[in-house]
């Protein structure tokens, strides 16, 4: 079988909406692409998008937010279980490889934002970057538009959450620290495995889990709150780690810790199964069915509530850990609220100029 080294998913998936539209023909090249799929390397490409609208209103009870904003479409770290390939079919593409090496940059992502929290009818409440993709990804590096966005939160004295799995974040300390001068900042750093082995196939194009700890100690050294998400929990791959990963980040130096389930929703359930067949072949079917036993029999559950936990007797002793590693490594301990005075502060400080 053939690997592709280097990414998440080893497969090009369909867009499941295309042909509700139109149909493509490319039955030639799809023939060469076949023939020379060996010799085929699978580069990474960046497309400079305008979208009319930035911020998402969460409608889902059970994420945690209630703002959303992703300066990137796509991810180039190409976590296999990443729930947010299914929204690449949106945009035409497909949600495997495709999903990680055709990017889209939203480059007037800062100046929606900054159009949007300016207006009078605004009311402050946490946005939180990365809600779908990650917004530190390699693509950051050059593009900086997550830095032009926390640029924008912290000139209207704005609060923002970030989520990633990147040690890039540390590139904008300047601003994470000026914004936790004013209570403005809180950070959730992803952590999924202490096992580099396990991290280099399932999330092959992240930071190392040594960058990540290192990562949390610095932001924390700073004052800088930070919370710790094992997400997602994965039955016979990483579940045997949950009190190891707690004590680590609790020694970092992280505030809180939290968890999800996994569930391969849309088309991840089909990337996933071709995913584990290919590098895990002794346990892949004892993976799939532990992840059908935390729900009901399939690999995804979209019930709200319930999703994110799962439930049967797999997923009972995964919480049960968790609650174990909270009372022992984060007792009384928690995320401080963010500031949500300052915005309305600042902008009765502007219209008084006038």
């Amino acid at each position: 079988m053939r690997k592709h080294n280097g990414r998440g998913a080893q497969m090009h998936l369909d867009n499941r909406f295309s042909e509700l539209k139109h149909e493509i023909r490319t039955d030639f090249m799809n023939h060469c692409e076949k023939e020379h799929e060996q010799l085929r390397q699978l580069k990474t490409s960046y497309r400079e998008v305008y979208p009319k609208s930035i911020i998402n209103k969460i409608s889902s009870p059970d994420v945690g937010m209630q703002y959303s904003m992703n300066p990137y479409q796509g991810c180039e770290h190409g976590c296999i279980y990443c729930y947010a390939r299914n929204s690449h079919e949106f945009w035409g593409y497909g949600a495997g490889l495709d999903f990680e090496s055709k990017i889209l940059i939203k480059t007037n992502a800062a100046k929606l934002l900054e159009s949007r929290i300016k207006k009078k009818s605004w009311e402050a409440c946490t946005i939180v970057l990365s809600g779908n993709t990650d917004c530190y990804q390699p693509a950051e590096k050059k593009y900086k538009i997550t830095r032009s966005c926390l640029e924008v939160f912290l000139k209207y004295r704005h609060p923002v959450g970030i989520i990633t799995k990147n040690a890039l974040i540390l590139r904008d300390l300047d601003l994470l620290r000026a914004l936790n001068k004013h209570g403005l900042i809180s950070v959730s750093i992803s952590i999924t495995t202490l096992s580099e082995k396990t991290r280099r196939l399932l999330e092959p194009r992240t930071a190392t889990i040594q960058k990540r700890l290192q990562t949390i100690k610095t932001l924390s050294k700073h004052g800088i709150p930070v919370n710790v998400m094992l997400a997602p929990i994965i039955p016979s791959i990483n579940s045997h780690e949950i009190l190891a990963m707690a004590k680590a980040t609790a020694e970092a130096g992280a505030s809180s810790i939290g968890h999800t389930m996994v569930r391969l929703n849309g088309s991840i359930g089909l990337i996933f199964y071709d995913w584990i067949k290919k590098h895990m072949p002794d346990r892949a079917n004892r993976v799939l069915r532990q992840i059908e036993a935390c729900h009901g029999g399939n690999l995804n559950d979209s019930r709200w509530g319930v999703r994110m936990r799962g439930e049967g007797k797999i997923a009972d002793q995964v919480n049960d850990l968790m609650r174990l590693a909270k009372r022992k490594y984060f007792n009384g301990k928690k995320l401080p609220a963010l500031n949500r005075e300052m915005h309305a502060l600042y902008k009765d400080d502007q219209l008084r100029l006038f």
